[in-house]
């Protein structure tokens, strides 16, 4: 699945509920999966599967802040296509 086709189905499953929670409140929930990631990369939670399931809630919840400011990420993530944003290099140079 390409970035922007799972941009959009987050925003068919919760775009309607997230921006009546709006970016604030949307912008708490991601800042929760990245503690629960935090948690799981630091070994107190569940092995392997526990890890998929938090990476895909952050960037669940990335793409939902995303739609509410209008950014499509897959546009935003073109930063990187030359390699690294500074010095251009793969690997990165800097």
């Amino acid at each position: 699945m390409k970035i922007s086709e799972f941009q959009r189905l987050i925003e068919a499953i919760y775009f309607e509920r997230d921006s009546d929670r709006g970016r604030d409140r949307c912008f708490l929930w991601f800042v929760e999966e990245v503690g629960e990631l935090s948690r799981a990369l630091m070994g107190r939670g569940g092995g392997r599967e526990n890890l998929e399931e938090e990476f895909a809630d952050v960037f669940a919840w990335l793409s939902t802040l995303a739609s509410i400011e209008g950014i499509n990420l897959e546009e935003a993530v073109r930063k990187y296509s030359n390699g690294c944003p500074k010095c251009q290099a793969t690997p990165c140079g800097c």
